[in-house]
């Protein structure tokens, strides 16, 4: 018993809080168990890395800010050349937990995604080919890439995302008010966000939101009970596998620090989680929140915000005379 009190409390649980589990829908985000540190240190660098697009300015935290929640906080992000992207930003927090990356599931894998923006030319606007020249000429990477792979440290695109979903794994935010409710400590949230969750569960917004990331792990339509209304073009999961039926069709999303992540949806249209959860009401379950109603869930969404990552910023190796040079204005 003395080693399992040890180890709940490295994690920053209650010890008594593995005894006491609640058997809820929703699960308690699980601190991360396995890590290859060397890769993730890499990918760490990586991901902060703008030297990985076209203008030598736009880095995956230029989209997935870990500063506000692994998201931008703007309806749509901005690419190459000042370009609208198409879709709001999902956050990165806790997408290893997600069944498929994407609003739309393009990607079956972090390591997938990791390869998409770099070569879009709405977003970081460069190729594989010219990442992997512009890491490979650069002292610093070249050791790093020897030191964690253990040979002569070639770079390649495969590697690239390879460590950078490794960082990206590391994203988990344990220790929510409502995961230290879930594991046993009754005082971890208020009488009232206790309703507000009784009645998310009640009216069923559980069907789709639930498991530890409260979403992410399954595709749904966008307007079961009424069409959503909206300018953008994106389609969803038709996009991808051609049919019609899977239009509107988006990944579910994680409710995990919501309260961080505004705008909502895959337009970002709803500006707050309240005007979220009365569409979604609306739209999805075909009820009618009340104000009372809707404030409950708010405060009840609010205890999902759960420990942000916390680590040293990394120091990027210096470009040297080889290194390709950004184009920002080209």
């Amino acid at each position: 018993m003395k080693h399992l009190l040890i180890a709940a409390t490295f994690i920053g649980l209650a010890p008594f809080a593995v005894a006491d589990m609640r058997s809820e829908p929703v699960e308690p985000v699980s601190p991360v168990k396995e890590i290859n540190l060397a890769l993730s240190e890499l990918g760490k660098k990586l991901y902060f890395d703008p030297r990985l697009s076209a203008s030598g300015f736009i880095s995956c935290n230029s989209c997935h800010n870990l500063s506000m929640g692994g998201t931008d906080n703007i309806k749509t992000s901005i690419g190459h050349k000042w370009q609208q992207g198409p879709i709001n930003s999902p956050t990165v927090l806790n997408s290893s937990l997600s069944l498929a990356q994407f609003w739309d599931g393009r990607a079956a894998d972090l390591k997938e995604q990791a390869g998409g923006p770099i070569a879009n030319p709405g977003e970081m606007a460069s190729s594989h080919t010219l990442a992997v020249d512009v890491v490979a000429s650069i002292p610093g990477y070249v050791h790093d890439f020897k030191q964690v792979f253990g040979d002569s440290g070639t770079v390649n695109i495969d590697r690239i995302t390879d460590a950078i979903a490794e960082f990206e794994k590391t994203l988990v935010t344990p220790n929510a008010p409502f995961d230290r409710w879930l594991l046993g400590d009754d005082r971890a949230i208020s009488q009232y966000e206790l309703e507000g969750y009784k009645l998310f569960k009640s009216s069923g917004c559980v069907a789709c939101h639930n498991g530890e990331a409260v979403g992410g792990n399954s595709f749904q339509k966008m307007g079961i009970m009424e069409p959503y209304q909206t300018h953008n073009q994106v389609e969803g999961r038709a996009a991808v596998t051609g049919k019609d039926a899977d239009r509107f069709m988006f990944k579910v999303p994680t409710l995990r620090n919501v309260e961080l992540t505004y705008p909502y949806f895959h337009d970002g249209e709803a500006e707050t989680l309240t005007e979220a959860t009365d569409i979604m009401g609306r739209l999805q379950l075909g009820r009618k929140f009340t104000e009372e109603e809707n404030a409950k869930i708010v405060a009840f969404l609010k205890t999902l915000t759960g420990d942000q990552p916390k680590f040293m910023m990394p120091i990027l190796p210096p470009s040297v005379d080889q290194t390709p040079k950004p184009q920002p204005f080209d």
